[in-house]
């Protein structure tokens, strides 16, 4: 996390909060899945939830879907007849997600896809008009490769944890290859948020 604990526990007391269900979601897997530096927490939850809300896409597809909170958090901004295609190659955190997706408001909005990320964005034919990459890190500039042909006109790719904790600073991390690989890329014009441990925007160049 590139913020102090500090301004990350003041900007979560200074966000709105979760609904019941999915602070229970957050806090069950917190206890229960191997990483907790993996969920993306309150803040990037209500960031996503509100891109979504802001955006309305019919299309999002998510890239890690590893305890289903970021997936409940976008589903619900969704509009209607809006879907969310989320990407999980395990399958012990695809059936924990999925607890938690079937048990939320918004299950019938979310496909669920137990295989490498890749081969499912391989067979995604519709406009992605948002997408959040939270998944293997060295796979991010593939994932980038493979969601930028897809996006609509007015779609937006959000990565996180670019910002890795510093780690990026000395040039030596894996994050680097994909945060140059997107500043050189003239298709697509971006924003690193310092958000958390980095949030990357990321929309096609008009």
């Amino acid at each position: 996390m590139i913020v102090s604990p500090e301004v990350e526990a003041y900007s979560e007391a200074h966000t709105t909060p979760l609904e019941p269900g999915t602070a229970a979601l957050l806090e069950e897997a917190r206890g229960a899945l191997p990483v907790p530096a993996m969920l993306s927490g309150p803040v990037v939850g209500r960031l996503l939830e509100t891109l979504v809300w802001a955006g309305q896409p019919k299309l999002v597809v998510e890239v890690g879907t590893y305890a289903g909170f970021s997936a409940v958090m976008m589903a619900a901004a969704l509009p209607p007849g809006g879907r969310l295609i989320t990407c999980e190659i395990s399958e012990d955190f695809a059936a924990f997600a999925r607890r938690h997706i079937e048990a939320s408001p918004y299950a019938e909005r979310i496909d669920l896809r137990v295989a490498p990320a890749l081969d499912t964005l391989a067979t995604i034919e519709d406009p992605v008009d948002f997408a959040f990459i939270d998944a293997d890190k060295p796979g991010y500039v593939d994932y980038y490769e493979a969601l930028v042909p897809k996006l609509s006109p007015r779609g937006l790719i959000a990565a996180d944890n670019t910002l890795r904790g510093g780690d990026v600073l000395d040039g030596r991390d894996v994050m680097n290859e994909f945060n140059d690989r997107v500043m050189a890329d003239p298709r697509t014009t971006s924003v690193l948020l310092p958000v958390r441990d980095g949030v990357t925007l990321i929309r096609l160049t008009d």
